[in-house]
């Protein structure tokens, strides 16, 4: 079977990845509320019932606003560490049945195993995941400043990169925030904007590299048809024809996505 992924929702209002193996089905951050996850799975043909854990990646709400209900509802157990675990909202409440990792340190649910990595981020712990299941290797990558040596070098040879492409420069620039968001954006704790998410891609591109999914993309300052042209012309079109981009959307999920 390989691998299944969709994106539930991907931006400042809520965070939820999807991936299923032919043994595990899995959640990367629950920033929806439990009804409305319940929702966006039922439309890419998954049940909460099925799910074998939830990975968080860090405690900022809008990567878990529904953690807390959902897997209580449901009986799931949380993966995260425990910086991630202590700096929860209160409004999380309690997560029942919890597993903490350590970051750096990979460990296996099923037949899926799992990298958790270190990203630049305004958070107590912020991690970014590899996920590795046979042949197929997926790098989530988003709410990050700064792509570090580190960072890179745990996105190579994936054969689906979901990567952050925040900003475009110049809209957050002359757009509405107020100067410190502006600068908290910017910053290597914030988040990539287009021209540093493609430069990601870039570096770490090879022959596995199937799937680029950009994620995270701002309704104030970007639009997908500045991530597109951002795409188109900082890569040679031999890197470009061979990629297949998605852009994630905080309304609506992602057609799911099958690699075996």
């Amino acid at each position: 079977m390989g691998i299944k992924l969709s994106v539930l929702a991907s931006g400042s209002r809520g965070n939820s990845i999807y991936l299923e193996t032919e043994r595990v089905r899995l959640l990367i951050d629950v920033g929806l509320s439990g009804r409305e996850t319940e929702r966006r799975l039922a439309t890419v043909g998954a049940s909460p019932r099925d799910l074998d854990g939830i990975l968080l990646s860090h405690e900022h709400l809008d990567h878990v606003r529904g953690v807390g209900s959902f897997a209580r509802k449901y009986k799931i157990p949380v993966y995260l560490n425990q910086l991630t675990r202590a700096h929860l909202p209160e409004q999380v409440g309690q997560l029942g049945e919890r597993e903490e990792f350590v970051t750096g340190k990979s460990f296996s649910v099923k037949d899926t195993t799992i990298h958790p990595f270190t990203l630049s981020h305004d958070a107590a712990d912020p991690v970014g995941f590899a996920l590795v299941n046979g042949s197929v290797k997926v790098g989530i990558c988003t709410d990050l400043g700064a792509a570090t040596n580190l960072v890179r070098r745990h996105l190579e040879h994936c054969s689906i990169l979901v990567v952050e492409a925040n900003h475009d420069v110049e809209m957050l620039k002359d757009g509405p925030y107020p100067w410190p968001v502006k600068q908290r954006i910017k910053s290597r704790f914030g988040h990539l904007s287009n021209e540093q998410s493609v430069k990601v891609i870039s570096e770490v591109f090879s022959d596995d590299l199937q799937e680029v999914i950009f994620a995270h993309v701002s309704e104030t300052n970007n639009s997908s048809e500045m991530v597109v042209k951002t795409f188109t012309s900082m890569l040679p079109r031999e890197v470009r024809d061979r990629l297949r981009i998605t852009l994630a959307r905080q309304h609506q999920p992602t057609g799911p996505i099958r690699l075996v």
